[in-house]
């Protein structure tokens, strides 16, 4: 395990700059690298990167292995002779600060998909499907499928196409051959660029923190290919589905709409799934911060017929066995260490309703857990003798806030008046200053790693809110342009960073 104290930026690919309407993992993503490096950051976290779902959210993807498309670089593709600026000459002009998905996305896939067209397959093409044959050959018919029938849920194709009857697969195919090809091409490009993105970064001694959900997206390739592996209608429609319970962010809770795992069957097969599935993750990236790993010990199962998460009860998840074997079972794969141990590439995110149980869980692991300072000035808990908010251990990851908080600034203009007195007493500080005092309190802290919101580094009000959790319309959309990102800042967090020891 690493035991030194490290700092990093949260930051998605997504809001990367750019000139092509989204962030890429091209030249924007290296840059950004540089700029980690030379404020003195070692480590990026980013969100899920697979193919956004519904309401575009990277925590409901098409697929638990497959990379976004959309974050193809253009920009690497000209340079690698697959794409000009003469096919970019029409591409619109998009907002640089705001992502506007469903033109983008229709932008971005008119032009991939003549980069495509022109792409001749190489024995490193080869390679690549076979190696990943375990997913890609189900995700690129799946997605193929998914599109021809404007992309409606699976459970609405026709019944052979639903129930993937031999024949019905046979014949789909044959006719989807052009789209299926079409569909790894992408993940292929996607794969190379990533990797010369992460290979810039290892250079650079900055640590890539991914984020995988413990659930997956109901209308996705993972669960139409593999439909035993989850609680689910003989129809394919879900039986029981996931969420939370009226909690700080809900006061109906949260019933995000996920079919829940048959843990059974996971069991049965040695967490067959689950083992690629992490595998896939850590060819990606470094450390992997866990979504909702409360799950792993007990989970909130809603009746699907249920409209809120009000009306459900706690289930016992695999707990300890199923980390052990995961571990077990990545030890015997290649690229893996018989010495590798979890512990030292997962963070758990344990906010929410937590128990001792799930507790216990996680220290029995090693996963450090996360502390949010924004849920952490409680009136309740400022009156403890000896509190501090920023914790006193240090085997946990200390943030401002999450993709699912608001920005520091427009937290503190929220709060109660007696609360905002006890954060500016706590902190010693004004409004003026609240989101560079906080950071500084974060970096202050015992915790091995601090990581910080970039909406908090720039001291960003409202309209840069990545998620607000609940709600479908207006997230995931904010980027930052790339006049923000300056020397000047670099050195504030340099000097910061080097104060703290970091």
């Amino acid at each position: 395990m690493d035991l030194k104290r490290k700092s990093g930026i949260l930051l998605h690919i997504t809001s990367l700059p750019g000139e092509w309407g989204i962030g890429e993992i091209g030249p924007e993503a290296r840059k950004f690298g540089e700029f980690l490096a030379e404020a003195g950051q070692k480590a990026w976290q980013i969100l899920p990167t697979g193919p956004v779902g519904w309401a575009f959210s990277p925590y409901s993807s098409t697929s638990a292995f497959a990379g976004n498309p959309l974050l193809i670089s253009f920009d690497d593709l000209i340079e690698e002779g697959l794409l000009t600026r003469r096919n970019l000459s029409r591409f619109p002009k998009f907002n640089p600060r705001k992502i506007d998905y469903p033109a983008v996305s229709e932008a971005r896939m008119k032009v991939l998909r003549g980069v495509c067209s022109r792409f001749k397959a190489t024995a490193d093409f080869r390679a690549f499907c076979k190696h990943e044959a375990f997913w890609l050959n189900d995700y690129a018919l799946f997605t193929a499928i998914h599109e021809t029938h404007h992309n409606r849920s699976w459970t609405q194709w026709p019944k052979d196409l639903r129930d993937r009857e031999p024949k019905a697969m046979r014949l789909a195919r044959i006719r989807y051959a052009n789209a299926i090809r079409r569909h790894k091409i992408l993940q292929y490009l996607f794969s190379r660029q990533w990797e010369k993105m992460r290979s810039f970064l290892k250079a650079k001694k900055i640590e890539l923190i991914g984020d995988i959900p413990i659930f997956i997206g109901a209308d996705s390739a993972d669960v139409w290919a593999n439909r035993e592996l989850f609680f689910l209608n003989p129809d394919g429609s879900l039986l029981v589905t996931s969420g939370v319970p009226p909690d700080y962010f809900s006061s109906t809770g949260q019933r995000w709409g996920n079919p829940l795992y048959n843990w059974t069957v996971h069991h049965a097969t040695g967490y067959a799934w689950w083992t690629e599935r992490m595998r896939r993750t850590f060819d990606l990236v470094d450390t992997v911060r866990i979504d909702h790993f409360r799950g792993f010990e007990a989970y909130w199962e809603i009746p699907d017929e249920e409209p809120t998460a009000i009306h459900g009860r706690w289930v016992k998840g695999p707990g300890l066995e199923f980390f052990e074997a995961l571990e077990k079972n990545l030890r015997k794969q290649s690229g893996f260490s018989c010495r590798f141990h979890l512990r030292d590439h997962v963070i758990a995110e344990n906010l929410g309703i937590i128990t001792h149980e799930v507790e216990a869980l996680r220290e029995a692991c090693g996963f450090p857990g996360m502390w949010v300072l924004h849920f952490r000035f409680s009136a309740h808990d400022m009156h403890k003798h000896g509190y501090h908010p920023e914790g006193r251990e240090e085997n946990w990851a200390v943030y401002t806030g999450t993709h699912d908080n608001d920005t520091t600034k427009n937290w503190f203009r929220h709060l109660e008046a007696a609360d905002q007195r006890r954060v500016c007493k706590y902190l010693h500080s004004d409004e003026e200053h609240i989101s560079c005092k906080l950071a500084k309190l974060a970096l202050r802290s015992p915790a091995r790693r601090v990581i910080l919101p970039m909406q908090d580094v720039l001291g960003l009000g409202r309209a840069a809110r990545m998620n607000r959790p609940g709600t479908t319309c207006g997230n995931w959309g904010w980027r930052v342009t790339g006049d923000m990102i300056t020397k000047e800042l670099a050195a504030h967090l340099r000097e910061q960073t080097k104060r703290n020891r970091r």
